[in-house]
């Protein structure tokens, strides 16, 4: 897997503690962190996508999901819950016979 990033650079231990060495050290795992956090690009001629669930529920931002035949992207501001269901009353009824 390539995504064309450049790998950061870790430094040789020198024989004992150094405060450089481990600034240096922090803002290379800094920069690999930032790397892996970022999905980058990516460009497909052919895609398939199988067993797609048909909601939204425990989906990340940007996650795909089908409704319907439609592949569809999570939105914070448009959810699709995995189903909808409600209960309720209202007083009582007594029925006589």
């Amino acid at each position: 897997m390539s995504r064309n990033l450049v790998l950061p650079f870790f430094p040789v231990p020198p024989e004992e503690y150094n405060q450089e060495y481990m600034a240096e050290v922090m803002r290379s795992f800094s920069v690999y962190l930032t790397q892996i956090q970022n999905a980058g690009e990516g460009r497909h001629t052919k895609l398939v996508l199988t067993n797609l669930q048909n909601h939204d529920t425990s989906l990340e931002i940007g996650g795909l999901f089908q409704r319907d035949g439609f592949v569809k992207i999570v939105q914070q501001s448009d959810p699709h819950p995995q189903g909808l269901s409600g209960t309720g009353s209202v007083g009582s009824v007594t029925v006589t016979t």
